[in-house]
């Protein structure tokens, strides 16, 4: 870990299928609450899955202006949500500060997906007139330039499209900017909206998706009867800051962020390395940028999409890092009761993985009936349970074969 600049959260928000807040997401997740149901952003009755993981009760109009709103897409709108909340949590008054320091690092995968999907269906029918704001809602970088001009962060801007490695990574480098003083604060998360026809028979047709209609019990991670993910929407933002700035101001720190660690498997765009190498070698160095050692680690964040190729990879890479301490240390996925975020996945384990080490919980794995012979580690399984946690590692793995981690930690020097 670098001697220089150390990163500290300070500042949480989320919006998930669990809740309109962090807390609120957190206190579902310790009571093993599902956030996943029948889709109802459209019809898909006939549909062969019909269920995903939606933001219940969501109004964009109480963060964002109407106008706005009906001109940008359900992607800025989650991140421009959650992104109010982290401020606000945080207690920063941003006019204070030098805006040129104070940046956003925002990831997506689908991002403005809806948008593109809109403009099409407008001239379907061989019509010229289209949606002037159409395009560019669509664009990826649309949740963290709208974000940035909101709370008019002009420092460094950034969005990291890699999947559902996304959200992991736009936190990683987040911290990496303000490690070379290109900025104090950094507005650093991911978000996605992916609940459309499109996207539901694309994913479908890849052989991702569970295939069982109740939605209770269809993403089962790490499960011998796993058969696929479950889609879902939402957004966690943290807001990162350089430790001694976070000091001055007598902000309420809650953890700090070591290190991130990415590659890419070279693998196959869809499946990851069965071997698990690749993802090994991403939490390997994820924990030796960090100064930690495998056995400091007190919690390993899953990426546990509930897919038979991804759970296998993920549970042989974490032995492969761990060895026989893989045996003793708690993993869970969140992904069994709020489904798959993609590119927003990574971020809300970031958020929840702050939680765990403030409130010394870990949520639950559920969905865990029968054990799988070759996903034999400790998933924490249908109950939360009472941890101390120092350190935590959290994985993010995309299509593509992206691979990204973060570690995060309490220190002796935060309360």
């Amino acid at each position: 870990m670098p001697d220089q600049r150390r990163i500290v959260i300070t500042g949480l928000g989320a919006v998930t299928p669990l809740g309109l807040s962090l807390d609120e997401t957190w206190q579902n997740l310790l009571k093993g609450v599902c956030g996943i149901g029948q889709i109802t952003q459209f019809d898909a009755s006939d549909l062969p899955v019909q269920i995903a993981g939606e933001v219940k009760g969501f109004d964009a109009t109480q963060y964002i202006d109407r106008k706005q709103v009906r001109r940008t897409s359900r992607t800025s709108h989650l991140a421009m949500a959650a992104a109010q909340m982290a401020v606000n949590d945080s207690s920063l008054d941003l006019s204070k500060i030098d805006p040129y320091l104070i940046g956003v690092s925002i990831g997506a995968g689908v991002a403005g997906l809806d948008k593109t999907v809109e403009g099409v269906m407008s001239i379907a029918d061989g019509s010229t007139r289209i949606n002037p704001f159409g395009v560019v809602s669509s664009l990826a970088n649309m949740p963290a330039a709208l974000t940035a001009a909101h709370f008019n962060a002009q420092g460094p801007n950034m969005t990291t499209v890699t999947a559902c490695a996304s959200g992991v990574q736009s936190v990683g480098e987040a911290a990496e900017i303000i490690r070379r003083s290109w900025a104090n604060v950094m507005i650093a998360g991911g978000a996605d909206a992916p609940i459309l026809r499109v996207s539901m028979l694309g994913f479908n047709a890849m052989g991702a998706l569970a295939q069982s209609n109740d939605a209770l019990t269809a993403c089962r991670p790490f499960d011998a009867y796993r058969d696929g993910t479950v889609l879902a929407e939402g957004s966690a933002i943290v807001i990162l800051e350089e430790m001694s700035h976070a000091q001055k101001r007598g902000a309420r720190i809650y953890a700090e962020v070591l290190s991130h660690a990415s590659n890419l498997d070279a693998h196959n765009i869809v499946e990851p390395d069965p071997t698990g190498n690749s993802a090994a070698n991403t939490m390997r160095a994820a924990i030796e940028r960090s100064g930690l050692q495998p056995a400091d680690i007190s919690y390993i964040h899953a990426h546990g999409t509930g897919t038979r190729a991804n759970d296998l990879s993920e549970t042989r890479g974490i032995k492969i890092v761990f060895g026989e301490q893989a045996y003793a240390t708690p993993i869970s996925s969140i992904k069994s009761m709020m489904g798959h975020t993609l590119g927003a996945a990574g971020s809300i384990g970031v958020a929840v993985c702050t939680k765990a080490i403030i409130e010394s919980w870990i949520p639950p794995t559920t969905n865990y009936t029968t054990p799988d012979p070759d996903c034999d580690l400790d998933y924490v399984p249908n109950v939360a349970r009472r941890h101390a946690v120092n350190a935590a590692l959290i994985n993010a793995f995309g299509f593509g074969g992206q691979n990204a981690c973060v570690v995060i930690r309490k220190t002796s020097e935060i309360s």
